[in-house]
């Protein structure tokens, strides 16, 4: 698939980009070199090779799903207007 200069001007309008007229051989011959460097990736066999996250074998670090207050809900409640019994105060706004 070959990219003329009427395509990058279109994919340039689709991507909200203003490109001056003169440019456009210089982006149609840059999205060719793309797609020439993707048709390249299709022909790399890939059969067995498992995804990989990243380029270092690492687990994710996990931690247990546990429910907290925090452990500092004075430190917490003293930025409040108003604070009752541990909790924010706030005005009531359904009759």
């Amino acid at each position: 698939m070959s990219i003329d200069t009427s395509t990058a001007a279109h994919v340039a309008h689709l991507a909200r980009i203003r490109v001056e007229e003169e440019e456009l051989p210089a982006l149609a011959e840059e999205f060719n070199r793309i797609l020439g460097f993707v048709e390249q990736l299709t022909e790399v066999d890939v059969e067995g090779v498992e995804p990989m996250v990243s380029v270092t074998p690492m687990r994710l670090k996990r931690r247990e799903d546990a429910v907290t207050d925090g452990g500092m809900p004075e430190t917490v409640l003293s930025n409040a207007p108003d604070a009752r019994e541990g909790f924010f105060a706030v005005p009531k706004v359904v009759e």
